[in-house]
């Protein structure tokens, strides 16, 4: 018997150092890890001894006589990986983790501590600093929203509820007694990071990549037009979001990209709305989806299939859940020459899609590819798409746009070609890049080449909108590592400004706020047979925690 790792990955590798024949991989300290869409167990080297069962935190292992049909493509996807040379001959030495420092000539006195969201990336910062030996270290954490969890709440799709799991450490960081939780507090409005950086020694940012890449074509603003953040963010009951709207009452929509969020997209537009109902998935959208009279759902690649931003994991979990509604476009692009074992298993998998339209009345799902939009074509809303064909050369050569086009006709456009991170007030911010400067996390001037005093980021304000949750995991452990470096060597200033932060917020509410809320959605959800029915408007939120706490 071996283990198998399934879809629900969430890369935070806390399944490697539990490994005794490390079996897992990449590890966190191998090339690939930053990149990969997956961890993955050698059926060969697997010695069926369970532990990493139990440390996996979002239930994506599962033992290979266990395998549920829909699952079985997982177990050639582990094995394809080390059929990689590069993959085959790893040392069998158990993986260690780094293990916390004990910083022994710190300065005496508490270490303060500004984390400014909640997060994966802000969330495992603060786990890392809590597990620090020798630093008296207190931290003070800044929401925006009256939410925590940030990606893992409002872009997790709701039918990964496994991989909502992964907020359960999180929340236990956020409880611990060196950790106060100040939520609805926006940095840069409600309170400067000038005065955080006057109260803490450091502050650090975790704040993500809200914003949506722009296709930057004719007709992008039209009515029935809209960005993958606002539509996830409203089946996700994000407050930002709850209010839009979406037409539904079309035939046919057209996602442009093929990356996971698109593909997250188009499961909820193409799945029976009945099966939703078990998840998280707001209940305004769940309405809508229920009246939706969408028949096809295309989604549109610029290059071709071997070039799939999309991972196989997501491909598979598209393919079980709908099955003969899963087809493909038949151009899939030049079939390039040689290309690692995974790359080949993805383009077999796509090759294997049904190219026809089956029988019944439920929206199929198109993959569809060598398509560059140049237009979004409509009088008063959106009534087509203009493609050029793309010449590609084989494999994931470059691309060129011909003069071939095509209209395709749709009443929903959803453009899902990205995510940029906000620029954050009071620090430079580079905008073609859309991320923070930055070393090792320490925030650079890029005017001076030289690192803003106590200011670090973390996350995809970091690095970019690239990788998973678990990815967080290893970039927010340098950053603090960074944090405390500067820390020791006297690099971090004193905090100038004695008086308590909650001195100068407008309204100072805390995780009893969150306890609140997290358990009238919960009662709520339970009612209704889910596992919460989230409360998406802002105002309604405030009523629920006043109600609760004016209770207590």
């Amino acid at each position: 018997m071996t283990y198998v790792i399934t879809q629900n990955c969430c890369n935070d590798a806390s399944c490697v150092p539990v490994c005794p024949v490390n079996c897992i991989h990449p590890t966190p300290e191998e090339p690939g890890y930053g990149t990969t869409e997956m961890l993955y167990i050698d059926p060969d080297g697997c010695i069926d001894c369970g532990a990493c069962l139990d440390a996996c935190p979002v239930s994506a292992i599962e033992p290979d006589y266990d395998l549920p049909a829909e699952s079985l493509p997982f177990l050639e996807l582990n094995a394809a990986y080390y059929r990689d040379p590069a993959h085959r001959d790893y040392d069998p030495t158990p993986y260690k983790e780094p293990a916390p420092r004990t910083w022994t000539g710190a300065p005496t006195g508490p270490l303060k501590v500004a984390v400014v969201g909640t997060g994966p990336a802000a969330s495992y910062a603060v786990q890392h600093l809590l597990s620090q030996r020798g630093v008296d270290i207190a931290i003070d954490v800044f929401e925006r929203l009256l939410t925590p969890w940030g990606l893992v709440r409002f872009g997790v799709a709701p039918d990964h509820l496994s991989t909502k799991n992964a907020a359960e450490p999180f929340g236990r960081a956020l409880r611990s007694r060196n950790v106060r939780v100040f939520l609805d507090v926006t940095v840069g409005e409600d309170v400067t990071h000038e005065q955080l950086a006057e109260r803490y020694h450091a502050v650090m940012y975790g704040v993500g990549a809200s914003r949506d890449r722009r296709l930057g074509v004719e007709g992008e603003d039209l009515p029935g037009s809209h960005a993958a953040t606002d539509f996830v963010g409203w089946y996700n009951g994000h407050p930002d979001h709850a209010a839009s709207e979406f037409d539904l009452a079309v035939e046919r929509a057209v996602i442009v990209g093929n990356g996971n969020v698109a593909l997250d997209v188009a499961r909820v537009l193409a799945k029976d709305p009945e099966a939703l109902v078990a998840t998280d998935i707001a209940e305004h959208a769940l309405e809508a989806l229920r009246a939706s009279s969408i028949k096809e759902i295309r989604v549109v690649a610029r290059r071709g299939a071997d070039a799939s931003a999309f991972t196989t994991p997501e491909l598979i979990g598209l393919k079980e859940a709908l099955g003969p509604r899963l087809i493909r476009s038949a151009d899939l692009g030049a079939l390039g020459a040689g290309g690692a074992p995974l790359d080949r298993y993805k383009r077999d998998l796509i090759e294997g899609l049904p190219t026809e339209v089956p029988d019944g009345d439920r929206p199929v799902v198109v993959l569809d590819y060598c398509k560059t939009p140049v237009a979004i074509v409509g009088d008063e809303r959106v009534e087509a798409v203009r493609f050029a064909r793309t010449r590609i050369d084989p494999g994931t050569g470059p691309t060129s746009v011909t003069d071939e086009t095509d209209d395709v006709s749709a009443g929903l456009v959803i453009r899902s070609v990205g995510y940029r991170a906000q620029p954050i007030k009071d620090l430079p911010f580079d905008e073609e890049r859309a991320v923070v400067p930055n070393e090792h996390g320490r925030v650079v001037d890029p005017s001076t080449g030289t690192t803003v005093p106590g200011a670090f980021v973390t996350g995809w304000v970091k690095r970019g909108p690239s990788g998973v949750i678990g990815t967080n995991r290893r970039c927010a452990r340098e950053t603090v590592d960074a944090l405390l470096e500067d820390w020791e060597v006297g690099r971090l200033g004193e905090p100038t400004d004695a008086t308590d932060v909650t001195s100068i917020l407008p309204r100072v509410t805390d995780l009893e706020a969150w306890k609140a809320l997290d358990a009238h959605e919960r009662t709520s959800g339970r009612a209704a047979g889910r596992p919460r029915a989230k409360v998406a408007d802002r105002d309604a939120q405030l009523a629920v925690i006043a109600a609760a706490l004016s209770t207590d």
